[in-house]
């Protein structure tokens, strides 16, 4: 670093003697660009040193990002310039310059502004403490990058820490993951053998069945060539039996004498006379016989007592399907009795669909008259409801329960009707029984729905 010329006053006291053996230290450096940048503004362009004229109408921070090492450059080599600078650091800073000059630096003072200002002053014992300021600086940026070391390794050994915590917990789901997989795949295994199994049974049902089909095919062409002789047979017969009454009703009608005529004559005259004397008296045809009039029981026909009285369970659809096997029978279904008994989680619309199809395939199958009666209580608006084929669809009337409108149907029906009421409320099948109708459980209707 060259020395300032003799004379230049106090800035050059102490370069005649002292000079840097190093560079500034880097924290001392940026601090002189912006003394210098500072001060800067308060030289004309004559003062300044020619290649620093072009950043005269620069701002402070722009000159020392644009000008750094001009200025730096310029304040190392031009004493005057130096000096002018100085002479602008003691008019802003006059305590430190003081201070400086005096040779006792404040020891409040950061040591990077102290250095920067001794540089640039150049008073006795500078260079001490611009090295002073550079090991102080690199003191704290060792502290700073321990610190920061310090930081970093207590973050990374927390990342550390979760990662562990983390890959435990991961292995421990894929672990979970693996047993259940495994669980799975043994379960779907045994479904697989099971499945082999049973097409292998079905397999071998099938083949006996085409087996047993060959068979009663065979059986029955013979059968039909049988019939078809029987039908030649008989056919030969009848065609015999014909000609022979028409011989007869033709001898009849040659034998016929006079006496025969006037009887005929007399029959339908009485039988004219009856005409039409039924005729002026208005009388219908005589559909009833007096033996029609005395109570007993007919061969082969059954009520709904008499199916009671067999030894079937109270729940076993058998004595169901028995009931809907009688005559002109009358199925009456408690709708929210049977849905709530089977299936009272689900919403009451899909309550209401799932009962009323099984019933309509349960129609279908046995041809019965089915009647399936809701309570209107507890519905919030009208239902749009389009009923099945084969079942009828009933809601009941504000302020009437259901358990009333079924009464009301069994009361409707003619005595000797088979009707049977499915409801599990005790006080409906008491009272249904007491009206000749049979009640059965829901239980029995959910179990026969369940094979539909």
């Amino acid at each position: 670093m060259e020395q300032p010329e003799s004379g230049t006053g106090p800035a050059g006291a102490g370069d005649a003697a002292e000079a840097l053996d190093r560079p500034l230290p880097e924290a001392v450096r940026r601090r002189v660009v912006a003394l210098v940048s500072d001060a800067f503004g308060g030289l004309t362009v004559t003062e300044l040193p020619a290649q620093l004229r072009q950043y005269a109408r620069f701002t402070p921070t722009r000159r020392a990002k644009y000008a750094g090492n001009a200025m730096a450059a310029a304040l190392e080599g031009d004493p005057v310039f130096r000096q002018r600078i100085g002479e602008r650091l003691r008019d802003s800073q006059p305590e430190l310059a003081a201070a400086l000059e005096s040779g006792t630096p404040p020891a409040a003072a950061d040591p990077v502004d102290v250095a920067a200002a001794a540089y640039v002053l150049r008073p006795a014992g500078w260079v001490k403490l611009v090295a002073a300021a550079g090991e102080e600086a690199q003191r704290v940026d060792a502290e700073r990058a321990d610190e920061e070391s310090r930081r970093e390794l207590e973050r990374l050994r927390e990342e550390l820490d979760r990662l562990k915590a983390q890959h435990r917990a991961e292995t421990e789901r894929l672990r979970t993951e693996l047993d259940s997989v495994r669980k799975e795949s043994d379960a779907l295994h045994r479904k697989l053998r099971s499945a082999q199994s049973d097409v292998k049974r079905a397999e071998a049902a099938v083949r006996r069945g085409n087996a047993e089909n060959e068979g009663a095919r065979a059986e029955a062409h013979a059968q039909v060539s049988a019939a078809e002789s029987e039908a030649r047979r008989l056919k030969a017969r009848l065609a015999e039996a014909e000609a022979a009454v028409e011989a007869g009703r033709k001898a009849a009608r040659e034998g016929r004498s006079i006496e025969d005529m006037r009887v005929r004559l007399l029959l339908d005259t009485v039988l004219d006379a009856a005409s039409g004397l039924r005729r002026e008296l208005a009388l219908p045809p005589a559909s009833l016989h007096p033996a029609d009039t005395v109570e007993a029981v007919e061969p082969g026909r059954m009520t709904p007592k008499d199916i009671a009285a067999r030894a079937l369970s109270e729940t076993d659809p058998a004595m169901l399907d028995q009931l809907l096997a009688l005559p002109q029978v009358h199925l009456l279904v408690d709708g929210y009795n049977v849905t709530k008994t089977g299936y009272p989680t689900m919403p009451l619309e899909k309550q209401r669909l799932r009962l009323l199809g099984g019933l309509a395939m349960l129609a279908a199958q046995t041809g019965a008259e089915i009647t399936c009666v809701f309570d209107g209580a507890e519905l919030a608006a009208p239902v749009l409801l389009a009923p099945p084929r084969g079942v009828r669809v009933l809601f009941s009337k504000p302020g009437v329960t259901a358990d009333e409108l079924i009464r009301q149907l069994v009361r409707a029906e003619p005595p000797g009707r088979p009707v049977v009421v499915v409801s599990t409320d005790r006080e409906v099948a008491d009272g249904v029984a007491k009206a000749g109708a049979r009640p059965v459980a829901s239980a029995m209707l959910l179990k026969r729905l369940s094979r539909v």
